[in-house]
């Protein structure tokens, strides 16, 4: 027996895209506001999600703000996408960064190339995608592909 795996069409897998990317940051700005609220920064940076400028030391409050605040938003956010896309989180918290590096990019106009940044972001990932599935597959275990390994 062959395995059978439905494609979702173009126009759905874009949208939900746009609603996780939208998500994202939402949830990127929500985290952001709320540390800098706890931590006491006098200026919340509008540009703060593609900082990667800003350097690493636990003395400065406006690193540990985004810090947390990013490690906060991926984990929250692999939880929020399992209620948009399902048991397809990894695929779309992989594309959602993707587009994140990207926009980065454009905006500060420079490709990021600091190591804690890249730590920051892959470590967010790995929460993203890790809680995000751990979720899924216990929400929607029923629906999950099981193949059948007994024709090897």
């Amino acid at each position: 027996m062959a395995l059978q795996v439905r494609v979702a069409p173009s126009k759905v897998v874009l949208q939900n895209l746009l609603l996780c990317v939208i998500l994202f940051y939402t949830v990127y700005y929500v985290v952001l506001s709320t540390g800098c609220m706890v931590l006491k920064v006098d200026e919340l940076d509008v540009l703060a999600p593609f900082d990667f400028k800003t350097s690493p030391s636990w003395l400065n409050t406006n690193y540990k703000v985004l810090l947390v605040s990013t490690e906060v938003t991926y984990f929250v956010c692999g939880l929020l996408f399992v209620l948009v896309v399902e048991e397809w989180v990894w695929d779309y918290a992989i594309s959602v960064t993707i587009l994140h590096v990207a926009i980065t990019s454009t905006v500060m106009l420079e490709f990021p190339l600091t190591s804690h940044w890249w730590a920051t972001l892959g470590s967010g990932l790995i929460s993203m995608v890790c809680g995000g599935q751990i979720l899924a597959c216990y929400l929607f275990k029923d629906n999950l592909i099981y193949p059948e390994l007994d024709d090897f």
